[in-house]
């Protein structure tokens, strides 16, 4: 006999309610001088809510709340598209507040003209170097930065990484695009630090995925390689491509002989020459350098650094970033800055191998963070009761799984895209007391992206006298704000 099995009702599924996030937008008319030039424009802060496309269900779901400003400059009816510059910072976990209120956007920080940072309270200015008077901006806070968060039920980790937070950033700026009809408007992309990896991820994803060629983009203290600024054992690179900004620093803090303090430029070429030749050569050598040469290495990286034989020798002649900023002026008890070696700061301890913080960060945090929480809520009319994310540690740890057991390196992204728009124009901002994103291998990274000849007059550098953000100090801000704005005006030119 068969008995009868017992089944339990279940209760029907309750459908799920679908989220819905409501967009802001607080939209405000000014009036700025830029040079003799007087720009009506409306400033736009607000949020835009990105949806993911589920391929199977045909379902678009809220993912991310986007926080972003953007500037659009008045123009009489009729006239060609003004250029569109979306903007970013890097971290990753920074906001766009950096290149907003210190070079880019209407209003500005007040900053010392000096190497030493303003005292509270701090003040805005109106930027006279702003390049509004060229281009509409778009300034643009990842996810867990400014105001930007994932919607409820999403978790805001997917995000943080090298491909989605690409991604996302890829939808804001084609859904921008979009509703704002600028698909025909001369196109750039402008980042800084680690912006300028994700710009160049950018350059080619918005081709591949959305068929949206750029006319330029800028990249500010780049970084591109991943190989040539991080100091693993057994890379040699960053030992080589730090050197020229070590030796840069030691001018500045007249730590080196009479000969090399006379003019900067000429002994960074001195310095260039040996780093990629005879310092290249003996650190290739390894341990089969003969004592007599190495010697000869130690004695030079002594003279060009201002650190003492003594001590290069028990580096092994190679010298780490911490190391250096840490032993350079040791003697005074000081440390000099990351971001900008200019700056320099005490810690608790003179004789530690790394400093309690980076002296050049201490010095802009607060003026930039009391200004953008001022300004987006005074002059903007921006209400929100979120904290205003700066530069969050929350993001960490950052995931690159896409590039697992390899560095990051988006150069070659680039310069596919390079290839597929020909059109497509890029600079490149360098500050010679910039130890986050030195120089020298900036210049490595596009000396070895094998352009085809025709295509290298594609690329242009500019070099200041200041540090990751160069714009902090006034004569480079002045020159930076010439660069940008003719590069985006030829660049406009050649494309349309």
């Amino acid at each position: 006999m068969v008995e009868e099995t017992k089944q339990e009702k279940k209760a029907p599924e309750t459908p799920k309610t679908p989220v819905v996030v409501d967009e802001q937008l607080v939209e405000t008319k000014h009036t700025i001088t830029i040079g003799k030039r007087e720009v009506k424009y409306t400033a736009a802060a607000g949020t835009l809510v990105l949806k993911e496309e589920d391929d199977e269900k045909g379902e678009h779901k809220p993912k991310a709340s986007i926080f972003y400003t953007a500037y659009i400059a008045d123009r009489p009816k009729g006239n060609k598209p003004r250029p569109l510059t979306f903007s970013f910072n890097g971290g990753p976990g920074s906001s766009s507040v950096w290149l907003h209120l210190g070079i880019l956007g209407p209003r500005r920080v007040s900053m010392p003209s000096g190497a030493s940072a303003p005292s509270p309270p701090f003040e805005l200015l109106d930027n006279e170097y702003s390049v509004l008077d060229v281009t509409d901006l778009v300034f643009i806070d990842p996810v867990t930065t400014g105001f930007s968060r994932t919607v409820p039920g999403e978790e805001a980790k997917q995000f943080h990484g090298f491909q989605k937070d690409m991604e996302l950033v890829a939808e804001f700026i084609r859904l921008f695009t979009t509703r704002h009809m600028r698909w025909t408007s001369p196109k750039f992309l402008i980042g800084e630090s680690y912006g300028t990896t994700r710009a160049a991820a950018l350059s080619g994803h918005l081709q591949d995925r959305h068929g949206m060629y750029l006319n330029g983009i800028m990249l500010i203290s780049s970084i591109l390689d991943f190989s040539t600024a991080i100091f693993n054992a057994g890379n040699e690179l960053p030992y080589l491509l730090f050197l020229p900004t070590y030796a840069a620093t030691a001018w500045y803090h007249r730590r080196l002989d009479e000969g090399l303090q006379k003019d900067l430029r000429k002994t960074l070429v001195e310095v260039e020459a040996f780093a990629s030749n005879e310092y290249a050569l003996a650190l290739m050598k390894g341990d089969t350098l003969g004592s007599e040469e190495r010697n000869k290495i130690a004695e030079k990286l002594s003279r060009y650094t201002g650190l003492s034989r003594e001590y290069i020798e028990r580096t092994n002649l190679r010298i780490d970033i911490s190391r250096f900023t840490k032993e350079l002026l040791r003697p005074q008890r000081k440390t000099v800055g990351r971001l900008d070696t200019r700056f320099i700061s005490s810690d608790r301890d003179a004789a530690g191998e790394h400093y309690e913080f980076d002296p050049s960060y201490a010095a802009i945090q607060g003026p930039f963070t009391a200004a953008l929480n001022q300004y987006v809520r005074q002059e903007l009319n921006f209400k929100s009761d979120l904290p205003y994310e700066i530069l969050s540690g929350r993001v960490h740890p950052w995931s690159f799984k896409e590039h697992e057991n390899q560095y990051v390196n988006v150069a070659e992204t680039m310069r596919k895209a390079l290839n597929l728009n020909p059109a497509l124009k890029v600079f490149v901002a360098n500050g010679y007391y910039d130890l986050a994103t030195p120089y020298y291998a900036t210049a490595y990274t596009f000396n070895h992206l094998q352009l085809e000849e025709h295509l290298r007059p594609n690329i242009s550098m500019e070099y200041y006298e200041a540090g990751h953000m160069m714009y902090i100090h006034r004569p480079s801000l002045v020159a930076q704000k010439r660069h940008l704005a003719d590069f985006i005006k030829k660049s406009s030119r050649t494309s349309s």
